[in-house]
């Protein structure tokens, strides 16, 4: 079992950046690929990025690549979200997520792949 507990949400103006953490428990996370996911009101929720549990291979949603960067570091049990030149529709609240099956190859991008869940952060870019 893992608990994750997100941080680092809040109001930015359009053009700003936030930092988000994602603090996991146990001692099994080193194992895990991490994912992100965000969901606006009224919409379902979707895939922003994901990083292997070796750290080696990122990966990105189209909308957000170039913009956002994901990171770990195993030894602190924290995956983070760097998010620059935010824009007004990345609006959402923002869930960190743990794949505990990850594949060989690739990660997984659906909602359904991730069996761990915090509870997530608000993130409101004001235009």
């Amino acid at each position: 079992q893992v608990q994750l507990v997100e941080s680092g949400g809040g109001l930015v103006q359009a053009g700003g950046s936030l930092r988000l953490s994602c603090a996991a428990s146990g001692r099994t996370f080193s194992r895990y690929d991490m994912g992100w996911f965000r969901q606006a009101p009224g919409k379902e929720r979707e895939f922003v990025a994901a990083i292997k549990w070796n750290t080696i291979s990122t990966y990105y949603a189209d909308s957000v690549k170039g913009r956002f960067a994901i990171s770990r570091d195993n030894a602190k049990n924290t995956v983070y979200l760097q998010m620059n030149s935010l824009k007004p529709e990345d609006t959402a609240v923002y869930y960190c997520a743990a794949d505990r099956t990850p594949s060989m190859l690739g990660v997984a991008s659906t909602v359904a792949d991730y069996a761990y869940w915090g509870q997530g952060t608000q993130v409101t870019v004001s235009s």
